[in-house]
């Protein structure tokens, strides 16, 4: 499925910048809102009647982390059937195997490399 419609959480303002330079690079469809703020990005989901298509997520944050975050949406009945794809510094196997049986549709090392950024955005985001 290409998604249209994204939400990224991550507290680095760096990783949400070149997140954004990348998805903008590759495509004129898509958008993106973005959160710091675990809690407040799932506040704002609880409050809102749209949805984003796909939450692309991070772990390691400051009040509520990543994995807090998706054990909490995977509770909500009107936010349970969000792809959440987890967008991580992490590459640790059993990580990424306890975020896939919590639910979480993908796992995405943050790569080093602008243009591999731009190749996987290429495969998830309408054009």
């Amino acid at each position: 499925m290409l998604y249209r419609n994204l939400m990224l959480i991550d507290d680095d303002e760096e990783d949400q910048e070149i997140f954004n330079a990348a998805l903008k690079q590759v495509s004129a469809e898509a958008k993106c809102v973005n959160y710091s703020d675990a809690a407040k990005a799932l506040n704002a989901l609880d409050s809102s009647k749209e949805h984003p298509d796909v939450i692309f997520l991070d772990l390691n944050m400051p009040i509520m982390n990543g994995q807090q975050f998706l054990m909490e949406i995977k509770k909500n009945e009107a936010l349970k059937n969000i792809p959440i794809i987890i967008f991580s510094t992490s590459s640790h196997a059993a990580t990424i195997e306890l975020t896939k049986q919590m639910g979480a549709h993908d796992f995405i090392t943050k790569p080093d490399d602008f243009d591999v950024l731009k190749n996987i955005l290429k495969r998830l985001v309408k054009n």
